[in-house]
């Protein structure tokens, strides 16, 4: 019975990390998370052939946005697949984003508890597919507050919110987004993502670094993330323009992941980005990109 076979029948596979040989790529020096559907020429659409094929390319984590989303079985099969494997599970969204609505920055008490709601019922998700991180994007400005006020709102919200992640030791990462591909969010720069977890003051509230939006936000990268590093958690990439994989665009990453692994960061780095190539060319692509920048 080959591991594919077992893995469709739901059988428990031993941890594959120590696996190696002629066959199987070294892991990556640092821990780049795909998503489901980037290698699904390779590997189909199954859910745990696709994990399979991430693992024996070297990746050791999952990164996906819509696990909240998915049926409580398909999040058990995820979260056991991850662990017989020997990976870890990225961020996925704790709730659901405001894209029109300023619900964390009005200060409304209906808003406030909604999403405190949200990230609650999220503790579940990230128990079932052994998760630590959770993204967090805190809706739109209100253009009838002043700056301090709805940053206040903001602050007293994600308080909330942290104690309800706490007991559990689990994180939401703040991600600051980019003002032309999401304009009028409440958050968009490094600083005031700063400001935020420095004010809230709880290990379960920290920053999402994404490269991508803040190349376009504000550029300044390195002494960006040099800046916030003690309330980073989690570092998401895509090149500029396209955010499609590295070396595809004008971002460094040779320089911003050797950057990285040498300040230490043994953090997940998710592959929030489409491919700039298709078929099995283009997938195939992806991965060599990963090894070209990959500060091995």
């Amino acid at each position: 019975m080959t591991r594919r076979d077992l893995l469709a029948a739901g059988l428990a596979l031993p941890s594959l990390g120590a696996v190696s040989g002629p066959t199987q790529p070294a892991p990556f020096a640092l821990d780049y998370a795909p998503h489901f559907g980037m290698f699904d020429v390779h590997a189909g659409t199954d859910i745990a052939s696709q994990l399979q094929f991430m693992h024996s390319e070297g990746f050791r984590s999952l990164e996906d946005n819509e696990m909240r989303g998915r049926p409580t079985d398909v999040q058990e099969q995820i979260g056991q697949t991850l662990s017989d494997l020997g990976m870890r599970m990225g961020v996925f969204v704790a709730h659901d984003i405001a894209w029109t609505r300023p619900n964390l920055a009005g200060g409304d008490p209906d808003e406030r508890s909604a999403f405190v709601e949200q990230v609650r019922a999220s503790v579940d998700v990230a128990k079932r597919v052994g998760a630590t991180w959770m993204t967090v994007v805190p809706g739109t400005v209100d253009p009838r507050q002043d700056r301090g006020y709805q940053l206040a709102h903001m602050i007293e919200t994600l308080k909330q919110a942290a104690g309800v992640l706490e007991p559990h030791g689990l994180v939401m990462v703040l991600e600051p987004l980019n003002f032309r591909d999401h304009p009028t969010l409440a958050l968009t720069k490094m600083a005031d993502a700063y400001l935020l977890c420095r004010s809230v003051g709880s290990p379960s509230c920290k920053i999402l670094c994404d490269v991508y939006h803040q190349q376009i936000q504000e550029g300044n990268l390195i002494p960006n993330i040099d800046a916030c590093w003690d309330e980073i958690a989690y570092i998401q990439v895509g090149d500029n323009p396209g955010r499609k994989e590295p070396t595809t665009g004008e971002i460094n990453y040779t320089n911003v992941f050797a950057h990285l692994k040498a300040k230490g960061y043994t953090g997940i780095i998710g592959m929030e980005h489409g491919n700039a190539g298709t078929g099995k060319a283009g997938e195939r692509a992806v991965i060599e990109a990963y090894r070209a920048v990959d500060p091995a």
